[in-house]
């Protein structure tokens, strides 16, 4: 199933293809770097890279930034509001935050595919208010209180 979206190229990403899906079964579409020249992102450092693209996402929608795996297994490189999320009603430029986790420098080049984006579904809850909630096994346990491994321990 195909969801129309309507996109803008900016002028510093207008000779720049738009994100495409690497193959047929691929969830994300990748998204490409519109910098006007190379940028060196330091280890510890971290730089919002310009996409050169707007969007008008249909409501009840949004569109996940998500890391690249290669880039992170590779590079160290991955985003550190992972999954960002692009909401129906935002004009602004698609920018991507990258971090560098890695122990060099990373330069990121015109036309490099930086991270990936997932077109979401998005589903609203309603809060009820209760006085209480009810037990269960697991109860208020959390942050690690399930363990590590599926054996029980000895």
């Amino acid at each position: 199933m195909s969801i129309p979206v309507r996109v803008q190229r900016l002028p510093h990403g207008a000779d720049l293809p738009l994100p495409d899906y690497a193959t047929a079964a691929a969830a994300g579409l990748d998204l490409l770097a519109a910098v006007t020249a190379p940028l060196a992102i330091p280890p510890g450092g971290r730089a919002l890279i310009p996409t050169g693209l707007a969007i008008a996402l249909p409501e009840g929608f949004e569109l996940q930034i998500r890391p690249r795996s290669g880039l992170a297994l590779r590079h160290g490189i991955t985003l550190p509001n992972s999954p960002g999320t692009i909401d129906a009603d935002y004009r602004g430029e698609l920018g991507v935050i990258l971090l560098n986790t890695g122990a060099e420098a990373f330069t990121v080049t015109r036309g490099m595919r930086i991270a990936q984006a997932v077109l979401a579904p998005v589903t609203r809850l309603a809060w009820v208010p209760v006085a209480a909630l009810e037990d269960t096994a697991r109860g208020a346990g959390g942050f690690g209180s399930t363990g590590l491994s599926t054996k029980p321990p000895a």
